[in-house]
């Protein structure tokens, strides 16, 4: 473990720093320690979460898998908050990170001719006053940092490579001799970079690299206290700094009104002292276990709570009938001139607008139904796993099946009882798509002809995942919102005051039974200044003309010809999910973009140099 205190934001544990990610610090790299290593037991270092349609789905997704036990309520909790002006005794609330990896190279290098060397050590070899430097032979003192090699699998395990081992894995004996990390040129091939003994034995990282080269994972879980048995598969080389070595498994969903009325605030502001009362003696019993319950509670009756409990329990059991995304949009699309309450603790309040109010009288932006304002919303960020070398799928469609899938990453806790989570406030702006425009759109045979194109190369990176054959194609309405929702957000950001990073996006292009969703949600959350001034709001009046200048910016790319010719059937990597599309005219921030950037291609949203037959949006 580390002695040092490292701060990290409440979002960034669940995000993209949490349980077994590896993190650079000045003098070492370590690993996020998991839930059990969190110290939460300090009062007020930490406060639940109540959004019962996230906990429902978890439980399901989670208790499947067997991450959690039968009859364990999940909670939702937030990462734990140091103050820094606590004193007095006990354990303060933090995270235990450990070191990792354990091998460490000198940072200068000697110079032997054409070739760099740096000599490589373990951890319990450096200089125990600090170990954050090596005492040689010849009594210098070299700086260290880690190496940036480790060993992982496809089920999120992580072990250092026993280099000593790597080296001499085809020669007889163990050897002693001191190891070197040894460069040549400035290419960065690993051709040309190699693990050399004093004994002349070598490995070099493209030999490294070969499937199996270090035998099958031995089920090692540094962030955690216990390891798996082994797993069988095989050990891969990962570059710990890649952004392949982490990949956080979020589930986000945006926050639904359950009540209006100061009763049923006041039970959903204490909904986890209390969710668990059926009957007015369980909940006279509540009181007097709790003061501030009991205060908050004053003058009304144990009936009514218990009453009020029980309807609130049932909703949260109604709209998880549905997926997440299916309850949201049919609220969101649902008319209603109100959504929601103005109140200042209300969850979701939004307006449905005329077209006339959103600017939308325009025959280029017919495929847009209408818009709805949504002045306050509350956005939950959960995170219930991870995974390593290749992304999970996302719930792209709003079924849980992909959830279902990817819920196959590594866990976060050896006993899981809760998981990590965040609430962000904010704003933003939702649009109902046409599904009749959608339909007609669909029928036409330059689009059909797109559409087989983009699924050939689909299918061609589904042949090589692992989870491939349970994925399925998201559909070129999917598609065609997605290249207008990043082009809209890239111009949005323009206008409203907002960096287009603290921009985000949720589509919704759901077929199922009850019929055809389309629609699109841009905001901006955040538990900061940003998602809090009304900015984005402010430009629903011009949003029509801030519209159709996105996609006449889509008409011409800097990347053109080449990019709007681009054949995603000439792919097998992620180049193969996406038609025009690149850095120049589609591609945005990945922490604003639900499917990290996949899934585009903007000659299905706008015209383009190369044809104007395929677009939804045509002049």
């Amino acid at each position: 473990m580390t002695g040092k205190k490292v701060t990290l934001r409440q979002s960034q544990l669940v995000l993209g720093f949490g349980p077994g990610a590896m993190v650079d610090l000045p003098t070492r790299s370590v690993v996020i320690g998991g839930l059990d290593l969190w110290h939460m037991r300090e009062r007020g270092s930490w406060r639940p979460i109540h959004e019962p349609r996230a906990a429902a789905v978890l439980e399901t997704l989670l208790r499947g898998t067997g991450r959690l036990a039968d009859g364990v309520r999940l909670m939702l909790r937030t990462p734990p908050v140091h103050d820094e002006n606590r004193t007095g005794p006990g354990e303060p609330p933090g995270i235990e990170a450990r070191i990792f990896p354990a091998w460490f190279v000198a940072r200068d290098a000697e110079e032997l001719g054409e070739v760099r060397r740096r000599r490589l050590v373990r951890w319990r070899d450096l200089n125990p006053r600090g170990r954050a430097e090596l005492v040689d032979d010849d009594g210098r003192h070299l700086a260290v940092t880690p190496i940036r090699f480790v060993a992982g699998c496809h089920k999120g395990h992580l072990q250092d490579i026993d280099w000593a081992y790597a080296v001499h894995v085809d020669l007889p004996g163990r050897c002693v001799q001191p190891l070197w990390l040894e460069e040549r040129g400035t290419s960065g091939d690993p051709a040309s970079t190699r693990i050399m003994c004093g004994c002349g034995a070598a490995l070099s990282l493209r030999d490294a690299q070969a499937d199996g080269r270090f035998g099958k994972c031995r089920g090692r879980r540094p962030w955690l206290p216990t390891d798996d048995a082994d797993c069988g598969e095989n050990l891969r080389f990962l570059t710990r700094t890649a952004t392949n070595a982490y990949f956080p498994q979020v589930l986000t969903v945006i926050s639904l009104p359950a009540g209006e009325d100061e009763l049923t605030r006041l039970v959903e502001a204490h909904m986890d002292a209390i969710d668990w009362v059926t009957s007015e003696a369980e909940m006279a019993i509540a009181r007097r276990a709790n003061p501030a319950l009991r205060a908050a509670l004053a003058g009304w009756s144990d009936a009514d709570v218990v009453a009020r409990v029980a309807q609130l329990r049932s909703t949260g059991h109604q709209t998880m009938a549905k997926a997440p995304k299916v309850a949201e949009f049919d609220l969101l699309a649902s008319g209603l001139p109100v959504i929601g309450s103005d109140t200042p603790d209300a969850r979701l309040f939004a307006r449905t607008l005329s077209r006339e109010q959103w600017d939308g009288d325009r025959p280029r932006l017919s495929p847009i139904a209408s818009a709805v304002a949504v002045h306050r919303l509350r956005e939950v960020a959960c995170l219930y796993g991870f995974t390593r070398f290749e992304a999970a799928p996302t719930a792209i469609d709003g079924d849980l099946e992909e959830l279902h899938i990817a819920v196959e990453g590594a866990a976060l806790a050896v006993d899981l009882e809760w998981l990590p989570a965040v609430e962000q406030l904010g704003e933003g702006i939702f649009l109902r798509f046409d599904p009749q425009a959608i339909r007609d759109w669909l029928c036409r045979p330059a689009v059909a002809m797109r559409g087989e194109a983009l699924l050939s190369g689909w299918d061609r990176w589904r042949a090589g995942q692992a989870y491939g054959d349970k994925l399925r194609f998201p559909g070129l309405a999917y598609y065609a919102m997605h290249g207008f929702s990043h082009a809209l957000m890239t111009e949005i950001a323009l206008d409203c005051g907002y960096p287009a990073t603290a921009l985000k996006e949720r589509l919704y292009a759901i077929v199922d039974e009850d019929g055809e969703r389309f629609g699109l949600l841009l905001y901006t959350a955040s538990t900061g200044t940003q998602g809090t001034l009304g900015g984005l709001v402010a430009v629903l009046p011009r949003l029509g003309a801030i519209a159709e200048r996105a996609l006449d910016r889509l008409a011409l790319c800097s990347g053109d010809p080449i990019c709007a010719e681009h054949d995603p059937d000439a792919h097998a990597d992620e180049r193969a999910l996406s038609g025009a599309a690149c850095h120049s005219c589609l591609l945005v921030a990945e922490t604003s973009c639900e499917a990290r950037n996949l899934y585009l291609d903007r000659a299905l949203t706008a015209p383009t140099v190369l044809t104007d037959a395929t677009a939804l949006f045509n002049a």
